[in-house]
């Protein structure tokens, strides 16, 4: 939670598979249950049978994490998802109500989302169809013959959301940021990332995506011997691409993940993969240079070319074609489909309801045409003066520090703070929503409206190739619950889902604000100075703007970081990956101090808000609102699946590794040298 968000065009709008049986008019009979609770700041959170000075995060979460277990239908149960799940509660009455508005003119946005949404609860004429909405890919893919119409048919297959072979999307160029680039990367996998097919400890996992693909291809009429050699065929080739693929880690470097070629030199890097045939079909006009992110992934897809059998190929593209849309298809792939990305990787034992799947899908297709009624019905206005007013609180504190910062020489510095005035916020919703009036969408036709709504999104995105950035396209919807920080255009985003309880609350004092979104904010300040935002300058370029000796100095400081997360056990063996998760446990403990001297400001400013509440000081109560902020219940497998590709530290760390390397909360709550919590003044991390 928290970042930079980028999809490459291919991927699957969800991957988490749907699996049907749900009636449209037994949901609409169902649908008048009460909203789930609002999720706030609580001391019935608190377990007070434990010290807090002994171990803080169970002190201010253990109550809520004994009684509140996973739900059936989730794989993670956290103070977010609370949040997640009442906003989708109040999507589903918008999606409601626009499914019956038939007479509004076609194209309006509550004609679209009610149309999609209509499609999708459509299950009786869903699983009618079977696999028939398939039936015109199964014979492009019969009619393959060569390199050049395979290459056709693979873009054509990206730009409607099957994301074989690689990658490609569209994004600032990271050298020229305010032009688009055109960009190839890595991808192809099945499985959530390379270590699933090469670690040991995912053999498992591995023998059961066999099981998996032979499953599902027996249900599109392949026997036994014939499905399980496909499975093997797909699972070696998917291997084969894994062991070339970089690592989750590899990839954060972004210079290293940065090559720009000509056309003749992405041919001379590929001699195999006729790039012509593969533009032409996407609809793009030859481009003078592509970005190219990990060239050595693409020279072994190249020769993957000629020394994999054709029909292994074949069956590879046929499984990412089923395994693509297995989702939006009747209940017996669907169903196929959860239990393996369901049930087996994250270990969700039920998939969550029809409607809210279906929420889901339209939230990914047509999102800001959603996100236009959301706004209307859910954001009030003073919520963006408040959070307008706490941003601007912020970034004195955040300017300050740079001004001062002791360890930095004043030719960093000044770049620092030359970025630092640059840099814009959004908040709430764009001051222009997207138009999608030329999207067709069928009450009657749920894959179709899938696929044409991922054609359409990557014509729109291929459009733009060499063109000036967008700098007022927002790149998460208004409904969505989290933040980001977009590097190229040095800006800090905050979509109005995420400015409700528990992380913005008009009802509670400045302490609880100041730890959850003011920490939030903080965060995402600090990101355009981690380890990856540090190497962008104030035009959002990638530029090494650091002295030889300020950069090795915030090298050793992040050192401290690394350490500290890397010691942190999530599963028996199983540690956190400190580098993996660098920037944004920078971006947590920065913006854990920028938000805490934000909070003595205010109290300075205006003392009658400094009164305890609960028998707490604002202080102690700041430090138990940013933990209570990262209460969590997991699934092994989810944690597993977590700390092997998610930046982000599990929860429960990022509820108290900010925290033990600020002397404010020791202070706080009076912490000495004899408690487990305490960490020596030499091992703290600082950086801002």
């Amino acid at each position: 939670m928290f970042g930079t968000p980028f999809c490459p065009i291919g991927s699957p709008l969800r991957r988490l598979a749907i699996s049907l049986g749900l009636l449209f008019l037994t949901y609409l009979a169902s649908a008048a249950e009460n909203p789930p609770s609002v999720p706030r700041f609580s001391m019935s959170y608190v377990d007070r049978s434990v010290d807090p000075k002994l171990n803080f995060y169970q002190f201010a979460t253990g109550a809520w994490r004994k009684n509140n277990p996973v739900p059936s239908d989730k794989s993670r149960w956290a103070g977010f998802d609370e949040l997640q799940e009442r906003n989708w509660w109040l999507i589903r009455g918008i999606l409601m109500s626009a499914a019956t508005k038939t007479n509004e003119p076609s194209g309006s946005p509550l004609r679209q989302v009610g149309d999609f949404f209509t499609a999708a609860m459509e299950t009786n004429r869903i699983e009618r169809l079977g696999f028939a909405p398939l039936d015109p890919e199964w014979e492009r893919l019969k009619a393959v013959q060569n390199p050049e119409s395979a290459m056709a048919l693979l873009a054509d297959w990206h730009l409607r959301g099957i994301g074989a072979g690689f990658g490609m999307g569209v994004q600032p160029d990271a050298k020229n940021s305010s032009v688009y680039a055109l960009h190839l990367m890595q991808g192809g996998l099945g499985l959530p990332d390379r270590d699933y097919y090469l670690a040991e400890g995912f053999a498992q996992q591995r023998e059961q995506y066999r099981q998996h693909i032979t499953a599902q291809l027996r249900l599109l009429g392949d026997s036994q011997s014939e499905a399980q050699a496909s499975a093997e065929a797909v699972l070696s080739l998917e291997t084969r691409l894994a062991k070339v693929c970089r690592t989750r880690t590899e990839l954060r470097d972004r210079e290293k993940n940065y090559h720009k070629l000509t056309r003749t030199e992405l041919d001379q890097l590929t001699p195999r993969l006729p790039w012509g045939s593969y533009f032409q079909a996407a609809g793009i006009a030859a481009p003078d240079t592509v970005i190219v992110g990990q060239p050595e992934f693409f020279r072994e897809l190249d020769r993957m070319v000629t020394e994999v059998e054709e029909r292994h190929w074949l069956a590879y593209l046929r499984w990412h074609l089923l395994s693509s849309f297995a989702e939006h298809l009747h209940s017996a792939p669907a169903d196929g489909a959860f239990g393996f990305y369901g049930t087996v990787l994250r270990g969700q034992p039920q998939p969550e309801p029809r409607w809210q799947r279906a929420a889901k899908v339209i939230d990914g297709a047509v999102g800001e045409a959603l996100g236009r009624l959301y706004v209307e019905q859910y954001f009030p206005p003073a919520a963006a003066a408040r959070m307008s007013e706490m941003i601007a609180n912020l970034r004195v504190v955040f300017r300050d520090r740079l001004s001062k910062l002791e360890w930095m020489g004043e030719s960093t510095r000044r770049q620092a703070l030359q970025k630092f005035d640059r840099f814009t916020e959004k908040v709430g919703h764009p001051k222009s929503f997207r138009d999608y009036s030329g999207l067709v969408i069928r009450r009657d036709d749920h894959l179709g409206n899938v696929l044409r709504a991922n054609a359409f999104e990557s014509a729109r995105e291929l459009a733009r190739i060499g063109k000036t950035v967008d700098r007022a396209e927002w790149h998460m919807t208004p409904q969505t619950v989290n933040a980001y920080f977009s590097p190229p255009l040095n800006e800090i985003v905050f979509p109005a889902g995420i400015l409700q309880p528990p992380f913005f609350d008009l009802e509670m004092d400045d302490a609880v604000n100041y730890g959850a979104i003011g920490v939030v904010i903080g965060h995402e300040i600090t990101h355009g100075y981690d380890d990856q935002g540090r190497k962008y300058d104030a035009e959002g370029n990638l530029r090494d703007w650091w002295t030889e000796a300020d950069g090795k100095e915030f090298d050793r400081r992040a050192a401290k970081v690394i350490d500290q997360y890397s010691s942190y056990e999530a599963l028996p063996g199983k540690r956190v990956n400190g580098r993996l998760t660098l920037g944004e446990n920078i971006a947590d403990l920065g913006g854990t101090s920028i938000a805490f001297e934000a909070l003595q400001r205010a109290l300075t400013k205006d003392p009658s808000h400094r009164r305890n509440i609960d028998g707490l000081t604002p202080e102690q109560r700041f430090f138990l609102s940013l933990s209570q902020l990262w209460r969590v219940n997991w699934r092994e497998a989810e944690l597993q699946r977590r700390l092997v590709v998610d930046p982000h530290s599990p929860g429960q760390f990022r509820g108290i590794g900010p925290h033990v390397n600020l002397p404010e909360f020791y202070q706080a709550w009076g912490i000495t040298e004899t408690s487990p919590l305490w960490r020596k003044p030499e091992d703290r991390a600082q950086i801002w």
